[in-house]
């Protein structure tokens, strides 16, 4: 019998929730948030499946938990961490802010010496584009340049992340180490599948370590956010995070024999569908409901680190987020 401690039923718990009720397998879920009200909303459409549970860190897990997803704002992912260490239970984090992930990954030494995965950034990017850049290796000999960009944010804690990356000078990747840029800039015109179309992003920080586990000593990489337009007749936004679309870009260049060529991947989704759909599944996998997704691997690890990338997409596709590959069409 399998059972998930989800925290936080915000844009991504709440949907993570519903793929884990569904998920073969799990057999219990229970559901903490810091605001009651919400956690009983998003338990009364799950119904029978889920358990609300007044939790906090401090209490030590509930008895019977064989993994646990984080779903909350910045920061309140490490003292969860922390617990679940302690209860030596795996735990997933869907954060991607800069110093929550640095935090976490700080819990590798600890959480290697209990035999405990901790699994760092299961949203969108990061998160799927390190499991697109496994997959992308399997085509290559060796990969040595990794370019994603992302669009969207799922509900207010990972827009707040978003400002605060796109305040800082950005960073990109050179031989496998994180270095800062000189000064903020490079904004660049993506090209993203419709209907998010072609949108200005610029270089961030927050990710490049997870980028890392994917593929060591990567001669460059870089993570580009797009910042929020005001509304258009086109594409007007709504006020709700929730209802956004997210999308995702990731170009990786490599070599076949003496053929350096790129593989590009695009996929769209509303961005808390797609983020809590990853952070379910890794989690899932980890509590033994989906064998052969994640690898248990003891540690504090990117998802790159640590994922079987075609199972991974093949069950991702299956409950409705698709990845394609971008093709070129000659032009006359």
């Amino acid at each position: 019998m399998s059972t998930v401690l989800l925290v936080g039923a915000g844009a991504v718990g709440a949907r993570a929730a519903r793929q884990l009720v569904d998920t073969p397998g799990l057999d219990r879920l229970l559901i903490a948030d810091a605001r009651p009200a919400r956690a009983a909303e998003v338990g009364g459409v799950m119904g029978d499946a889920a358990e609300i549970v007044d939790w906090q860190p401090r209490m030590g897990l509930p008895d019977g938990v064989d993994a646990v997803a984080c779903a909350v704002p910045a920061g309140d992912d490490v003292a969860i961490a922390r617990c679940a260490l302690d209860a030596r239970v795996p735990c997933v984090s869907a954060s991607d802010d800069t110093a929550t992930i640095q935090e976490l990954l700080e819990l590798d030494a600890p959480a290697k010496e209990s035999g405990v995965a901790i699994v760092v950034g299961a949203g969108l990017a990061p998160g799927l584009a390190d499991v697109l850049v496994r997959h992308a290796g399997e085509f290559f000999d060796t990969v040595d340049e990794v370019n994603v960009a992302r669009w969207g944010a799922a509900g207010e804690a990972s827009a707040s992340s978003v400002r605060v990356a796109l305040g800082d000078r950005g960073a990109e990747l050179r031989e496998g180490a994180v270095v800062e840029l000189r000064k903020r800039g490079g904004e660049e015109l993506v090209w993203f599948p419709n209907p998010v179309d072609a949108r200005p992003c610029e270089p961030v920080s927050n990710g490049l370590e997870l980028l890392s586990h994917a593929v060591p000593d990567l001669a460059r990489g870089t993570i580009r956010f797009g910042r929020a337009e005001k509304p258009t007749r086109s594409w007007p936004r709504r006020n709700d995070p929730m209802n956004e679309w997210g999308a995702l870009r990731v170009e990786v260049w490599g070599r076949r024999g003496a053929t350096r060529e790129p593989v590009v991947y695009g996929a769209i989704d509303r961005t808390a569908t797609a983020t809590g759909t990853v952070l379910a599944l890794t989690t899932a996998a980890l509590a033994g409901a989906l064998p052969g997704v994640v690898r248990s691997t003891p540690g504090a690890r990117g998802l790159g680190g640590v994922v079987e990338p075609r199972a991974f997409l093949t069950e991702l596709a299956q409950r409705g987020v698709k990845v394609a590959i971008f093709e070129g069409v000659p032009v006359a």
